[in-house]
């Protein structure tokens, strides 16, 4: 949704209301995030966001002007926040150097992976920003999952909704002083999140397969895990992961790919240009023409689809994925 949409509908629901909704934040603001106490004195006027989630809610929030940087873009931004973001510098799309993010003098980072600001992140760790004095914020969704020895996302107990991401909206939202532009940001979500539900009934035998990339056709699958995003997408959608997997990112050889035997490919478009495998249209084409994996049901049958990688991210464009996915599901030659 347009950034002047959001603001559009917030000024049109208050004049409908015929009261004024006092909803602006006040500092200090002291709130919880991933178990640490986090204190802001005033709204962040040069923040950094480290991530497409966090850069893309700040976006849709309206707040370009306030924000210094982003990083990590798995994909390119949403066409309806183009003109906003071509405003922010972008560091890089991959992870960026503590030393870069610093450059910019922020005086707040939000990041949506626990590998960009976490115990073992690649980038720094969020007590390096607040021994500087700069207030950070993790993704509920990144600290929501458990870490286990050498996987660096974590597992999920349970299926990860998008009840953590209205958190983190209505979290960053208080944070800036822009409480009501989030509040009409999540009641747009949660009425696309229940159009698609009532679109498809459950069925049991449906099973998605989520392929993010490979570094090559000989290596094992980056997917989504079962209970992650890409198990929220294919339950929104009445089937369910056919990566019955705990851990949110998963790395499966062909063989365990072939054996798990979905019903619908899902080939992630990745725009980070890092793999050959990392656009669609390479996948599709080892799918197609590998002569093994070609034998698959799913691939015989012409079921797959096209997403974007970053829907495989619990974050905004989850749900633009599970619609993406919903627009070419119905033409399928399903059971």
């Amino acid at each position: 949704m347009p950034t002047k949409l959001i603001l559009a509908l917030g000024s049109a629901a208050l004049a409908f209301s015929g009261a004024v909704l006092h909803a602006e934040t006040d500092y200090p603001l002291t709130i919880e995030n991933c178990g640490q106490t986090v204190t802001f004195e005033q709204a962040p006027r040069n923040a950094v966001a480290l991530g497409q989630n966090s850069a893309e809610i700040m976006l849709l929030l309206g707040l370009e002007e306030q924000m210094a940087a982003t990083a990590f873009w798995p994909n390119e931004v949403l066409p309806e926040l183009a003109e906003a973001n071509d405003q922010v510098e972008v560091l890089t799309v991959e992870f960026p150097t503590l030393e870069s993010v610093l450059a910019k003098q922020p005086d707040f980072v939000a990041a949506m992976l626990t590998t960009l600001l976490g115990p073992d992140s690649k980038v720094a760790k969020r007590a390096d920003f607040e021994a500087l004095g700069i207030p950070t914020y993790l993704s509920p969704s990144a600290c929501s999952t458990t870490l286990n020895a050498g996987d660096a996302y974590g597992s999920r107990d349970d299926l990860w909704t998008m009840d953590l991401l209205y958190k983190e909206i209505d979290d960053l939202s208080r944070i800036f002083d822009v409480a009501e532009r989030g509040q009409v940001l999540i009641d747009d979500f949660k009425a696309r999140e229940a159009a698609l539900r009532k679109r498809f009934a459950k069925d049991e035998d449906l099973t998605f397969l989520f392929w993010f990339s490979s570094p090559s056709p000989a290596d094992d699958a980056y997917l989504g895990g079962g209970n992650g995003p890409s198990g929220y997408i294919a339950d929104i959608l009445g089937g369910s992961n056919a990566i019955k997997t705990e851990a949110d990112w998963p790395a499966l050889g062909w063989e365990g790919i072939m054996a798990a035997d979905p019903t619908v490919f899902v080939a992630s478009q990745v725009d980070r240009n890092r793999w050959d495998l990392d656009t669609a249209e390479n996948k599709i084409e080892f799918l197609t023409s590998d002569p093994t994996v070609s034998q698959m049901e799913a691939v015989q049958k012409g079921r797959i689809v096209v997403m974007s990688g970053a829907a495989m991210n619990p974050s905004i464009r989850t749900l633009y994925g599970a619609e993406q996915v919903a627009e070419q599901l119905e033409a399928l030659d399903l059971p």
